[in-house]
């Protein structure tokens, strides 16, 4: 889900006795304030939504913040459905920040990574000139008319060659951005047929199975592909959720655009490109663990499942057994949720699962205290 807004700020604690070291990024090694840059993966990474209208010593400050507490790599959302934060042609530009950010990033030290929401699409001009791009759910309705829980869940259909093109130029035209470090994947995904249980009260709901309104993509091209490689019409089944062949097919969606479209973009122009990815993947249809990335940023939002904090170990455990340890994972950590107390447990808890570091979600959901603390886990490192 959005990582926005679904649950509020725990309690806030008095700050902890600290003794958990952060990572250390493998080719560096500089003393904390020094604004020299990691070449390698970061291990520190941490999402922003930008706030726009700023001037450069705005950012200045922000990106100096965030290299004094031991943050190597900025996310900044320069896509988010409506409108892009960068050169974008053909798709509506509210501000090219982007290409301004990064030598600001840099200056202070951070790798910047360009973060865009993937699979939604909330402009307008789609919506009306390209209704056929959508994804369709099990009662035949399409997500720009019909989205499931939110109103922005407006998601395109991940075989639609148009659809395909679409993502494709704009991941070039990130790619392309002289001296960005990387590409982050955010909701390259299908809308959750079952929501993160603590987030269904929130919508009154109670999903027990798969229900075919929030079972996405049955348009014609999905079903008519499918049927091409020996399925039944998904349509005509009796409980489309039984179907092990369907379910793997919407899974190979996911990953067969991102390996066979996105990455080779990515990796042609030199790119990093990584993705926030959910624990729960069979329930979004994300095979994460197949995708070629250069890492991975595991959102593991432990309120959202009613599961206590020592639950972002067992999860980091579980990532890297699904990728069989080959690529790095980032223990994504919610702050809104964590309060200075629980924070340090919660970076403890990533480590103690074999994270590479974590990623914090996000800049403006930091207290003064979490700072203090983070200040002080990377003077420890």
């Amino acid at each position: 889900m959005n990582k926005r807004i679904f649950l509020k700020t725990l309690g806030k604690g008095a700050l902890s006795t600290l003794t958990v070291p952060l990572w250390t990024a493998c080719d560096t090694e500089q003393a904390p304030n020094t604004p020299k840059m990691i070449s390698g993966m970061p291990s520190r990474w941490m999402w922003i939504r930008p706030e726009l209208g700023q001037p450069d010593d705005y950012w200045k400050g922000v990106f100096g913040k965030m290299a004094e507490n031991g943050i190597e790599a900025v996310l900044p959302q320069i896509f988010n459905s409506h409108y892009a934060l960068f050169d974008l042609p053909g798709f509506p530009v509210k501000e090219r920040l982007l290409e301004r950010l990064i030598p600001l990033a840099h200056a202070a030290g951070l790798q910047i990574h360009a973060w865009m929401w993937t699979m939604p699409c909330n402009a307008e001009e789609i919506i009306q000139n390209h209704p056929d791009w959508y994804a369709v759910n099990g009662l035949g309705e399409p997500a720009h008319t019909h989205p499931a829980y939110v109103d922005y869940y407006k998601f395109l259909c991940p075989r639609h060659p148009e659809v395909i093109e679409f993502l494709e130029n704009r991941v070039e035209a990130l790619a392309k951005i002289e001296d960005l470090d990387g590409i982050h994947l955010d909701y390259i995904r299908l809308p959750d047929v079952i929501l993160a249980e603590g987030l269904q009260p929130k919508y009154d709901l109670v999903q027990d199975r798969e229900y075919p309104q929030f079972d996405y993509c049955y348009n014609d091209i999905c079903r008519e592909q499918f049927q091409a490689e020996g399925g039944d019409d998904p349509l005509k089944m009796e409980d489309p959720s039984q179907d092990v062949a369907w379910r793997e097919f919407r899974q190979a969606s996911i990953t067969n655009l991102v390996n066979d479209h996105l990455v080779p973009i990515a990796r042609q122009h030199q790119k990093k490109i990584t993705a926030a990815v959910f624990p729960n993947w069979e329930s979004v249809r994300q095979a994460w663990h197949q995708w070629d990335l250069d890492g991975f940023l595991p959102m593991l939002y432990h309120g959202f499942y009613n599961a206590s904090i020592d639950w972002i170990k067992t999860e980091t455990e579980n990532a890297l057994e699904r990728l069989n340890g080959s690529k790095p994972v980032y223990s994504g950590l919610f702050m809104p949720q964590l309060s200075p107390e629980e924070f340090p447990k919660a970076i403890a808890e990533a480590k103690a699962g074999g994270a590479k570091g974590f990623a914090l979600f996000a800049y403006n959901e930091l207290s003064e205290q979490h700072w203090q603390i983070l200040k002080q886990l990377n003077v420890k490192k």
